[in-house]
């Protein structure tokens, strides 16, 4: 799989665009990485830098410099890949605009496995465990970051307040003040706050069902319905982060259980 730097990937990932390069000859050549996976990368360039015939030159081969910032250390993660020009055709129609297709010639540092490896591995599980919900407790809440389970909702433009109950890649169950029958179908933005790094994901989408709170007639609970195409990534991740660490430490009781 081939994950495409868009803006929101550029910030999920950390990628420092102004530090990224393809040393050819002994030269830096600055580019912009377009995609890339564990094998090959695509990168554009400026057709009147000189480039292109450089790495005709060299007989196209060149390496490519990757600079990461670590969101959790703030550390910067530099590495070059070592790779071998396959072709170049028109970026977007523009004459000034090459997209230079690389195959890299030697295995990728491990950094470059891990931080593209974790957005493609949560963009997957996020269609396929769509509807794994996750109830938020005192544990569940410390291991997912989020900073309470008080969080604000927006109904139609109108700022409200509410409880977590739980949350999914696509979906959330919240506890709020009101009548079931003048919440149905209205649209929303609840907004949930995380830690470590710190940062608030306003997600869009619309009450779509409604759940009796027991003793609480103030109250109601609402399922609400993420707009997909709205989810950001970085709402994703802190998802699958979560799934992924349950995951590994159910593995590890399995283990000292068989011991």
């Amino acid at each position: 799989m081939e994950l495409t730097f868009t803006k929101e990937i550029i910030e999920v990932t950390g990628l420092i665009t102004k530090q990224v390069c393809l040393k050819c000859m002994g030269e830096l050549w600055p580019c912009l990485i377009y995609s890339s996976s564990f094998e090959t990368a695509k990168i554009v360039v400026n057709t009147k830098s000189g480039l292109i015939q450089k790495l005709q030159d060299a007989n196209n081969a060149g390496s490519l410099k990757f600079c990461f910032i670590d969101s959790e250390s703030g550390n910067t993660i530099v590495f070059f890949v070592s790779s071998r020009s396959m072709g170049y055709a028109p970026y977007g129609g523009s004459q000034d605009m090459a997209i230079i297709s690389l195959q890299f010639t030697q295995r990728p540092p491990d950094d470059l496995i891990v931080i593209i490896g974790r957005v493609l591995d949560a963009a997957m599980n996020s269609s396929q465990r769509r509807g794994e919900r996750i109830t938020i407790t005192a544990d569940t809440q410390r291991k997912l970051n989020i900073l309470s389970q008080d969080s604000s909702i927006s109904i139609e433009g109108v700022p409200r307040q509410c409880i977590l109950r739980d949350i999914s890649f696509y979906g959330a169950k919240v506890i709020i003040m009101g009548l079931a029958k003048f919440l149905e179908n209205r649209e929303v933005i609840l907004t949930i706050e995380f830690d470590e790094p710190r940062k608030s994901y306003p997600l869009k989408g619309r009450f779509i069902r409604a759940e009796v709170v027991e003793g609480r007639k103030e109250l109601v609970a609402m399922a609400v319905s993420f707009d997909e195409s709205l989810v950001p990534m970085g709402y994703k991740l802190r998802i699958n982060n979560y799934i992924s660490q349950i995951k590994t430490d159910n593995r590890l009781d399995q283990l000292v259980l068989q011991e």
